[in-house]
């Protein structure tokens, strides 16, 4: 038996596919990407520079402890940026290599300049090394904790760690249950680093907003240190495409702060088993939620800038 959310997703990918292709034009330059429904480009132009602050690589040729996709290299995201326009790229390692951070340093590599990477590290981690994956492009590290049963990392390591890489001018990035957030708001508070939630930090449709945690992330958000990542629609929305039901969250934090927002892709959507979301839509919401081009710029360019380093443009 599959649960509600499940059920009701499902029910509306054939509306939602419809939906979808009212956002975008005909892309048939490069064709399917892989990890991606649809085949064509977004309705909203990338401008020059523009980051996609969440993606993954999966490479064969690095083992991973955890079983991964088998087919989601460089030369596969390079499709979608053809396909999006997007420019730059911020690339987290998944938890299926555990610590073993190899596979984005090699896409780092092969990206050059354009990319920057977050990696996951333990306490047990060297400064040498977290000097390595600095030289290798990383600037932050992620704890993604939602579900401890399979979890690689944990709360408790979060402020050991925020306090090594706070010299080195790296972040941590979260990715909570709205439970855990609420939970642990007087140590998020107290990290000496910057934070950034992932994909619209977790609140769930239907309760979005009025969820205890967001009034944590928004004091956060207050103090001038923390950001949002405008992803991961399709994880926190209950009725599918176009994820009508998650658009008051988004917006609620760029009003709030646009200048402590990204929008990121999640390509290639690990959580999706069974039908990839379409990344032209993905990109199109951007332009739903942030109407104004000017923000949506500043949201595509100038803060990866401030976030990740990127030279500015």
């Amino acid at each position: 038996m599959i649960d509600r959310r499940t059920f009701v997703k499902r029910l509306s990918q054939a509306a939602g596919a419809a939906t979808a292709a009212s956002f975008s034009e005909t892309w048939s330059e490069a064709g399917q990407t892989p990890n991606s429904t649809g085949a064509e480009r977004p309705r909203t132009k990338a401008p020059p520079n523009a980051a996609d602050c969440h993606t993954h690589i999966y490479d064969a040729r690095f083992q991973s402890a955890i079983p991964a996709l088998p087919n989601a290299v460089v030369s596969d995201y390079r499709l979608l940026q053809r396909r999006t326009g997007t420019s730059r790229v911020v690339i987290v390692t998944p938890r299926n290599y555990v610590v073993d951070n190899t596979v984005t340093l090699d896409a780092l590599r092969q990206f050059g300049a354009s990319a920057r990477g977050v990696a996951v590290v333990r306490p047990t981690v060297t400064d040498a090394e977290l000097r390595r994956l600095n030289d290798g492009g990383i600037r932050g590290i992620r704890f993604t904790v939602a579900n401890p049963a399979v979890a690689v990392v944990s709360i408790d390591m979060i402020e050991p760690l925020a306090k090594r890489i706070a010299d080195l001018g790296w972040h941590i990035q979260l990715n909570m249950s709205r439970e855990q957030i609420v939970e642990n708001a007087d140590l998020l508070r107290r990290l000496p680093v910057p934070l950034a939630f992932d994909h619209l930090a977790n609140l769930r449709a239907p309760e979005g907003i009025e969820h205890p945690a967001y009034s944590v992330i928004r004091s956060l958000i207050d103090r001038g240190r923390t950001w949002v990542k405008l992803s991961g629609a399709y994880i926190n929305s209950v009725v599918g495409p176009p994820y009508a039901d998650v658009a008051s969250v988004a917006r609620a934090f760029v009003k709030a702060a646009p200048e402590r927002t990204v929008w990121g892709s999640d390509w290639p959507h690990p959580s999706e088993t069974e039908r990839k979301p379409d990344d032209a839509l993905l990109f199109d919401l951007l332009a739903t939620w942030v109407p104004d081009e000017k923000v949506r710029n500043r949201i595509l360019v100038q803060n990866p800038e401030a976030l990740y380093g990127f030279s500015a443009g």
